[in-house]
């Protein structure tokens, strides 16, 4: 058996790295304990966001989304029924998700879709698709945008006209 003796090298770690690496640290115990009590709000909820800086809807409209036989999802204004669009198959991908994710809420809740989902655009310009059974909303304008300008078609144009 061959037994190897080695020098005792000294570990020598420079000052600023230690100095750096307890600054984070100390950075994030501090951030989290302000968090925790309270001096750091732990999330902005959109509603109470709005309403604190007063904020109202500039447009709202009802929607109906509904599966066609042949894969096509087709949406109607809820209150007229006219139909506002058709996405075949491969095509509105965001209004297929945001849609999905608030109806399956209703499942989980064994409600039908009798009422209408409510689109807002917002005085400051947001879009939300809400579900007013559930109280579910998806703050479209979040997702980029390209799809808030999917939903954005699906509200009257500016001037009535539509």
């Amino acid at each position: 058996m061959i037994v190897r003796e080695y020098e005792k090298d000294e570990i020598t770690v420079h000052r600023a790295p230690l100095i750096l690496m307890g600054g984070i640290i100390a950075i994030s115990l501090v951030l989290t304990a302000s968090v925790t009590l309270g001096f750091v709000p732990k999330q902005s909820v959109p509603a109470e966001a709005r309403a604190a800086a007063g904020i109202g809807a500039a447009q709202v409209r009802s929607l109906k989304f509904f599966d066609e036989p042949d894969g096509t999802v087709r949406v109607e204004d809820g209150a007229s029924r006219e139909v506002l669009a058709r996405f075949g198959e491969g095509e509105g991908g965001f209004i297929r998700a945001t849609v999905r994710s608030l109806v399956h809420q209703r499942r989980i809740r064994n409600i039908g879709p009798e009422v209408a989902f409510t689109l807002t655009e917002w005085e400051n310009g947001n879009l939300t698709l809400a579900d007013p059974v559930t109280g579910r909303s998806v703050e479209v304008s979040s997702f980029g945008p390209d799809n808030r300008a999917v939903y954005q078609n699906l509200l009257p144009a500016k001037g009535g006209a539509r």
